[in-house]
């Protein structure tokens, strides 16, 4: 029996991509899950999908840069399943560019999703999860968390944030039986790069510039929740992230060197001002 069986799994950015499989994959192991999303629509096409297949899913509208939403989402789990057992802070969004490039709006606007939208989840699942003794928090950063990205500063900014909180919280939480776990994964092929902001260059130009293989979203959560029922304090893949953080740690001016190169070369397809 899966340990997800019958467990309350709350799932943010549960609308689309990695999100939207973790539910799936969720309900198949026997979990009730929440699907919370900005966009309500694409929760409730999941949550109606898992409840076909006999699964056990909710939906629910959910903005995580509200302090008040994120609280009035856990209260509402809270009052239906009376418990929490895991909180998969999930929402993102991305833009592309150099630094010199990214106006100051759309900087803040990653910050707020992929940052302070984590911080919301955590602070209040947290909270829930110290009262009851026990409780998972697992929170989406990337490989881009645990390594620099040229091109991607907001997004890097944000998921090294991530990880630092999440370190943190593992620590704080061990004797209040408070799990967490942070996911730092490659190149998924979601809607988040299909539909990446770019700026002064074409995103078509961009993707194909992507050095890896993304991996599809299907076995992206397998992964996930493997990492998470073995109660992995990062989870890590493909093995690029891996040789990279490595690389990054051990050798420096190597990484350098690394990220020089993937630098110029958007540099030979961003638009001339």
């Amino acid at each position: 029996m899966s340990i997800f069986s019958e467990k309350v799994c709350l799932v943010t950015g549960g609308g689309s991509g990695l999100g939207r499989e973790v539910c799936s994959q969720l309900a198949d192991r026997g979990a009730c899950v929440i699907v919370a999303d900005l966009n309500e629509e694409a929760a409730r096409d999941i949550a109606q999908k898992i409840s076909i297949h006999g699964g056990t899913a909710i939906a629910s509208y959910v903005d995580v840069t509200d302090p008040k939403s994120i609280e009035a989402l856990i209260d509402a789990s809270l009052a239906q399943y009376g418990r929490l057992d895991y909180m998969f802070n999930n929402a993102g969004i991305t833009v592309v560019g150099e630094f010199r490039d990214l106006p100051l709006d759309e900087l803040k606007k990653v910050l707020e999703v992929n940052l302070t939208g984590i911080l919301h989840g955590s602070h209040y699942a947290y909270q829930v999860m110290a009262k009851q003794g026990y409780g998972h928090i697992v929170n989406t950063a990337s490989g881009f968390g645990l390594v620099p990205g040229p091109t991607n500063l907001p997004y890097t900014m944000a998921k090294f944030g991530v990880v630092g909180l999440s370190e943190t919280m593992r620590c704080e939480g061990l004797d209040l039986g408070i799990k967490v776990s942070v996911i730092c994964p490659g190149y998924i092929r979601t809607s988040m790069i299909d539909n990446m902001r770019t700026f002064n260059a074409d995103s078509a130009d961009v993707i194909s510039q992507i050095p890896a293989k993304m991996i599809d979203p299907q076995q992206a959560a397998r992964l996930v929740l493997r990492g998470v029922e073995k109660n992995r304090a990062i989870i890590t893949f493909p093995s690029y992230v891996g040789v990279l953080t490595f690389l990054y740690r051990c050798f420096p001016r190597l990484f350098l060197r690394y990220s020089l190169t993937t630098i110029r070369n958007f540099r030979k397809i961003r638009k001339k001002e």
